[in-house]
Order: structure tokens, then C-alpha cells, then sequence
């Protein structure tokens, strides 16, 4: 990791933390609801790592209970200089949010394919003839982002908001659904109701490659069901080791899909039935309930992007402003606050 000269110690004290600051974060959602609400404000954010999110979400709730900011959730937050790209400026002394940033390194090698062949550049060297370059990662560093509600200047443009009446499925929800479970090679099997399966409102065989959904539920609870299905289909197949650790892991991260599938869609997701965190994670074996928490909430928000991204529907954003490049380079205040003194960022340096 490329370390500027004299602060080594300061950024490993600060990563140290970051990182303790995450783990009391998700420490206190293992045994509280907040869990449910954490996953509903993922799915606006889903465009960052859910560990920032959610230090993002504690941080925020932090400074609105200190009354530094108007409203207890983010709406969109951005660096020093995205802000400014957009014609916004950070407000005096308003304190940054501490994120884990990652640092890049370019490499190159004449066989890409050997995994010892690759070298790393200097921050000027350019490769040899006939070289493949990468960017990998090398470490973490701390980075600052500040919600909309600290800065000032130029408006920021609005999206439309998805509204959706309580027991109603968003247009081409349901359609894009089953589009993406028939592309996953199953079939579609619309059954009248729960007998047929068991008593359940959905089920999925990996058998027969089938997914079944009740049709005699409203049609936000078949989204759901089918959301939850299909987060089974992708995550908890027999040839996936990591869906078949432990059944109470699988159940909870499809229902933790289908929770940002329809937080992302501005449905009701209020009658949602969300078991407590540590009843499950508490069982996992050879990972404490921390661990199993954060190890499954990225594997959750992965695949709930991944299906969003399919899917032909207005949905709410993923928390950036509107028009922010993302690969602008997060060059915060080296304290976090607004002053003239940045830390210089590595180039490719996005937050996570």
C-alpha cells in the first residue's frame, strides 16, 4: 500500500477505528429491529459496499440526534470534490463521514494468466511492450463523504420517486421477475394456492429447477415471494458451497433480498417478517454473530443490485447525487472537517 511519508501510523490508528466503529454498528443490529430498516436504506445506497452504508447510516444518525444535520436518514452523500463538481461546497465545520476507500496499484505482466508473473509499476512507470496492465487492490485507506443536508450551492436535480399503492406490485416488477428466473433456467410454476407448496407462499426446487409462487396473494406479496424465490435461485443452489452452510443463513438472506428489492421500489415493506438477527446468527458456525451479520449483508446487497440492475422499473436511486462521475478520485480534508488542507488521493481511487 502507498503510504504518504510520515503518516503510516495515523491511517493504520484511524482504519483501526473505522473498523471497531463498523463492528459496534452492525453489533448493535444483530440483536435489534433496526435490522430491517438498515436493509431498507441499503437498497437506496446500493451503490457503495454495505459496510459503508451502514457507517454512513450510523454516522449520519449520529449528527441528527446532535442536531448538526435536518433529517435522521442521508439522502445522497458524495466527497469534498464531487460536491464541488456539482456546484456544491461543503458548509464550515460540518464533520465528514469516515468510509473504508480503496487504494489501487497498477500491475503488469507478459502472462497474465501465472499468478506470479505480475509486477508492480511505479506511480509513473508505464508498461513494457507486449505487457497486460490490471488495477488491484492493495489496502483500505479512510475516506470523508458528507450528505446533501451539509452542503450548499446549486440544486440538485430530483428522480422520480417510485410510489406504490399498499398491496400493488410496481409496473414490470412481477414481468421482470420471472424473466430473470426463466434466464436462471427454471421454470415458473404459478400455484393457486399454499397447499400445493407445502403451506408455503413460495418454493423453490432445485430438482426439478422449478419456482413456485402462490397466486392468491395481492400482487405485492407475489413480487416479493418472487423476489425471495429468486434470491434462492441465485444464491443457494447445490453447486454454491456458501448457500448451503446453514438453512437459517439462506432463508434469511433471500428475505433480506426481497426486502431492497421492494425498498428500491418504494413498496411497503412494513409487514415484512424479518426473524431477529442473532436468532440465526448466533448459530452460524466458526464465525461470531458480527462476523455472520457482515458476511451476509454484502452477499445480500450484491445480489439484490444484480437484480435490480435487470430490471426494466423506476426505482429509487442508489445514493449518489444525480450526475456525479463516480470515478472522480474522493480527495476529503485530511480531519474531515472544512479546511483548505486535502489528503492527495492515488488515481482510480473510488469509495467502496
Amino acid at each position: 500500500m502507498f503510504i504518504p511519508k510520515g503518516q503510516g501510523s495515523d491511517r493504520a490508528a484511524k482504519l483501526d477505528a473505522l473498523q471497531e466503529r463498523l463492528s459496534a454498528a452492525v453489533a448493535d443490529l444483530v440483536s435489534s429491529e433496526d435490522w430491517r430498516r438498515a436493509l431498507e436504506f441499503a437498497a437506496r445506497f446500493r451503490a457503495r459496499s454495505f459496510n459503508n452504508t451502514l457507517l454512513v447510516y450510523a454516522q449520519h444518525a449520529a449528527a441528527y440526534q446532535s442536531g448538526r444535520v435536518p433529517e435522521p436518514v442521508p439522502s445522497y452523500v458524495a466527497g469534498f470534490k464531487q460536491w464541488r463538481t456539482l456546484g456544491r461546497t461543503v458548509d464550515r465545520g460540518q464533520s465528514g463521514y469516515q468510509i473504508l476507500a480503496p487504494v489501487t496499484a497498477r500491475f503488469a505482466s507478459r502472462q497474465p494468466e501465472a499468478d506470479g508473473s505480475w509486477r508492480r509499476l511505479g506511480r509513473s512507470e508505464r508498461a513494457q511492450p507486449g505487457e497486460t496492465v490490471r488495477s488491484k487492490l492493495v489496502g483500505l485507506r479512510p475516506a470523508y463523504v458528507w450528505d446533501v443536508s451539509q452542503t450548499s450551492g446549486e440544486p440538485i436535480p430530483t428522480r422520480p420517486t417510485p410510489r406504490v399503492l399498499k398491496g400493488s406490485s410496481p409496473d414490470g416488477l412481477l414481468a421482470g421477475l420471472a424473466d430473470q428466473i426463466a434466464t436462471a433456467g427454471f421454470e415458473l410454476r404459478r400455484v393457486p394456492d399454499a397447499r400445493t407448496i407445502h403451506g408455503a407462499n413460495g418454493l423453490t426446487d432445485y430438482t426439478d429447477r422449478a419456482v413456485s409462487v402462490r397466486t392468491d396473494m395481492d400482487p405485492a406479496a407475489q413480487a416479493k415471494t418472487m423476489a425471495h424465490e429468486l434470491a434462492h435461485v441465485l444464491l443457494h443452489g447445490p453447486d454454491n458451497e456458501d448457500g448451503l452452510s446453514h438453512r437459517g443463513t439462506a432463508e434469511v438472506e433471500a428475505e433480506g433480498v426481497a426486502l431492497m428489492i421492494g425498498a428500491a421500489h418504494g413498496m411497503d415493506t412494513s409487514d415484512y417478517t424479518i426473524p431477529y438477527v442473532a436468532t440465526w446468527a448466533e448459530t452460524v458456525p466458526d464465525k461470531t454473530p458480527v462476523e455472520a451479520v457482515q458476511a451476509t449483508a454484502e452477499r445480500v446487497r450484491k445480489t439484490a443490485v444484480q437484480i435490480l440492475d435487470a430490471l426494466d422499473t423506476l426505482q429509487a436511486g442508489g445514493g449518489d447525487p444525480p450526475g456525479l462521475d463516480r470515478h472522480l478520485p474522493l480527495t476529503p480534508p485530511r480531519t474531515g472537517r472544512t479546511t483548505t488542507a486535502t489528503v492527495a488521493s492515488s488515481p482510480g481511487v473510488v469509495a467502496l
